[in-house]
Order: structure tokens, then sequence, then C-alpha cells
């Protein structure tokens, strides 16, 4: 990349950004004396900053999204001739790369039959949402209205989807919130509610059955579950959950809606994450990498049962789901969409990311043994995380800026890793990784030595 002076100036555009620009998750008094990071340029795994400085990203633009890496020319045509074609249409009308994705998506999805669109993961859970309080008022008077969320989950932005979210430092100062969402235990084996548990997996899943009956069954309508909890500490399943979460839902007729917003479309090696256990959701959401971060583009999707409830009484102008998403009608995000699956199925990228999320995982375990300050590592394909303890017997977690120092330190190497960010008290521990699914072993090399050097520093 040529960013010699005078052939690339950036400087106005970051004085802009300073000046202007309010940006996501940031605390903003830093930028008065040191320049905003501004991203000019990406290819493959790697970007550039407006400076010229070569980074390896290892969070897919920060947050879980570009799955197939930067500057796909392939995607970029596809949405340029789309918006050449036609841009947009509300969504009352039907577009042909919307219908054409929509049956393409729902190939991968055996059960599932309905996709609702629109532009980002919190929408796409804002309209799941509606359909369960829907379902409640035309099939159980109402009452049937209650949608439970777990513990360390996130949902989303909106205030209902973080009346969803249970992530404490996500919610506080932005209540009250939307009534009707009830919290349940978090499945972290590594720090169990219980004690020394011979089946923790199937202990923690009956804690969301004790849920329901406090509540009352005939009250809960949904529960929102991720498949592998993200945000809130990369947490993986315990042996035995997810079985009995899908029979304690069918026992008490309770819709299972799974949160793929993170995980699905590769991330985890496979199409979506709750394909790996046996899973049967009725509703399934999902964003982020649907289109690679190349178009905004979510999709709510449905079984036919699902769907059937919203067209039983015609002649009821009340019954149908009068619900409209305005993005959810531009036809670059399902044309972004279909050329992304595209590549991943034409590149094998679900094998490449088994393949690579086990060497980083190996990798990882590695460092475990290394070094005394990772307390544990997880994860399922190439969505990993290293939670940090100042003690492996207590597993005290270590400080919050200690782990960002590590991130920081990451970041003067060249490599951008993330990490827990105002999820929990006390518990923002934990590095998180989620490289392209095009990465390759000398990528991870390099992102686990950055780490490695990096906890060689860092003083608990």
């Amino acid at each position: 990349m040529n960013l010699s002076p005078g052939v690339n100036d950036f400087s106005e555009a970051v004085e802009s950004d300073r000046l202007h620009v309010w940006h996501h998750l940031s605390q903003h008094k830093k930028y008065e004396t040191v320049d905003p990071l501004v991203i000019i340029e990406g290819k493959g795994m790697r970007v550039w900053d407006a400076k010229g400085v070569e980074h390896l990203d290892a969070v897919s633009g920060g947050v879980w999204t570009v799955n197939v890496g930067y500057g796909r020319e392939s995607i970029a045509d596809a949405v340029r001739d789309q918006l050449v074609r036609l841009n947009y249409f509300a969504n009352s009308a039907g577009n042909v790369p919307g219908a054409l994705f929509a049956k393409k998506l729902i190939e991968k999805m055996p059960g599932m039959s309905r996709v609702y669109f629109s532009n980002s993961g919190s929408e796409a859970n804002e309209k799941a949402y509606k359909i369960v309080r829907q379902i409640a008022h035309n099939r159980y008077g109402g009452k049937k209205h209650k949608i439970l969320y777990r513990e360390r989950d996130y949902h989303g932005t909106t205030i209902t989807a973080l009346s969803s979210t249970g992530q404490n430092q996500r919610k506080d100062q932005y209540g009250p919130f939307t009534p009707g969402f009830v919290e349940v235990p978090h499945c972290l084996e590594y720090r169990s509610q219980y004690g020394e548990c011979a089946d923790y997996g199937t202990r923690a899943a009956q804690a969301i059955e004790e849920v329901i009956l406090r509540e009352g069954p005939d009250t809960v309508g949904a529960i929102v579950l991720e498949p592998i909890t993200a945000g809130g500490g990369v947490i993986t399943p315990p042996e035995g959950y997810w079985e009995t979460v899908q029979e304690i839902c069918r026992k008490y007729d309770i819709l299972l809606h799974i949160d793929e917003v993170v995980c699905g479309v590769g991330r985890t090696g496979k199409w979506f994450g709750y394909q790996h256990y046996g899973i049967e959701p009725d509703i399934v959401t999902m964003a982020k990498g649907v289109a690679s971060g190349y178009a905004a583009i979510s999709c709510t999707v449905t079984t036919e049962a699902v769907f059937d409830h919203f067209k039983s009484d015609p002649s009821d102008p009340m019954s149908y789901f009068r619900d409209i998403s305005t993005f959810g009608g531009c036809a670059a995000g399902p044309a972004a969409a279909l050329e992304n699956m595209r590549i991943i199925e034409d590149e094998n990228l679900l094998d490449n990311t088994t393949q690579m999320g086990a060497y980083l995982m190996d990798r990882l375990h590695g460092l475990k043994e290394k070094h005394a300050i990772v307390g544990d590592v997880r994860g399922k394909g190439l969505f990993c995380g290293a939670e940090l303890v100042r003690d492996r017997e207590t597993r005290e977690p270590v400080a919050e800026n200690l782990v960002q120092s590590i991130v920081a330190d990451c970041l003067s190497q060249g490599v951008l890793i993330g990490a827990t960010n105002r999820s929990l008290d006390g518990y923002n521990n934990t590095l998180c990784l989620s490289p392209a699914l095009i990465c390759r072993k000398d990528d991870l090399d390099q992102i686990v030595e950055a780490i490695d050097g990096a906890l060689g520093r860092a003083t608990v």
C-alpha cells in the first residue's frame, strides 16, 4: 500500500473525525490529546490506518463481522450492479436478490421456512419479540407474553433488546426497561454457580425450568439464547445443556429463539452455531456475517408453524404481522449476502474454519500452559476466548485495565484483538478472537505470538 507523503494525506479526515464523529463504545476524552484510529483500507486479513500502519485483524472488523475478509471485489460488484438496477423498494413488495437469498438461506436451515429482512441484529431480535408477543395475544389472550433471556448473553442495543440482555454494564443508566423479560442463569462451567457438579450442563439447563415454574409456564412464551455466548465471555455450552433446554421448551410450549447474530454464517465451522448441538429452533436471528459487512442486512427466520399464526384469520385486519423495517427493503443487502454465501461455499471456508479453529485452540492452550494468568480458554471454530485471572486456584479475575493493556500491547505489535467490554462488573477479563474465515496458520501464529509477548510483559 502506497501512503507516501503527498500521495495519500488523510490528516483532514482524521481531524474531522476528532471534531465531529461520535464513535461507538468509546470514551472520547483521550481524543483531545491523541488521534482517533481511522481505518482507510482493508485487504484479506489486514487493514491499514490513516498513518499507513498495517494491522492484522483478529476480530473481523472489531465485532465478528467481516467473515470472508476485506477487499472482495465480487461482493462490491454484486452490490454495485444491484444498486444500478434497483436500490430499494419497501419490503411490502419483493425484490429478486431478496427472494433468491431467502431460498438459499433456507436450504442451509432444515426445519425453517420464512425470512423477514431488516438491517441490524438488534432489529432482527426486536422483530422476534414482536412475533412472540403477537402470538401471545392472538392465541393465549395475552398471558403467555414473557420472554426469558440468559445472564451474560447480549441481544442488541435498543431499549427492548437491552431488556433481554444479561450484561449489567450494557444496561446500566438506560432503564426503565420493557416489562416481561426475565433472566435465567448463565451456563459457564468455569464459574459454576453450583460448586462441583458432575453434570453441570444438565443442571444449568434445569435452572431455566426453575425460573419457568416460578414465573408460571402459562406466562412464558419464548426464550432467547445465543448458541455460544459472545460478548459475555465466549461461553461454549457444556455437555447436556442444549438437549435439556430443548426438552424444557417442548414440555412447556415455549418458543426457542436462537440469536445467531455473532455465530451465524460460518463463524463456528457450520452455517449456524445451533447446528452443532442438534437444536430445532422456532426462530433464528442473524446479522453481522450475513453479508460480511459489505452491506447492512439482518434476518429473522421462522418455521412455517410460527408463520402460520399470522395468516390464520384473513378477515381480521389486526391478525397479520403489522411491522416494517425501512431498510429491510434495501436490495444491496441480499445481493451482498448471496455472493458472500457463494464465496464461503466455493472456497470451502466452513472446513477451513473448523481446521484453523482447532489449530487456534491448540495454540491458546499452549498459552495457558505457559502463562499462569490464562485461567481458561474456550471456543468453537474461529470464535475463541481466553479468560485472564489473578490466581488460578481462586479464579479471581484480573483487573480490566490490565486486559486493556494487553489489547493495547497487541495493537502496538500490529495485531488487533478484542476483549469483553462494558459487559459485567468485575468480569471484563476475557480476550476475544474472531479472525476471518479465510485465515491461515501463519496469521494465527502472528496473533498468538503477539498475545504471548503481551502476556509476558503484563504485571498482574
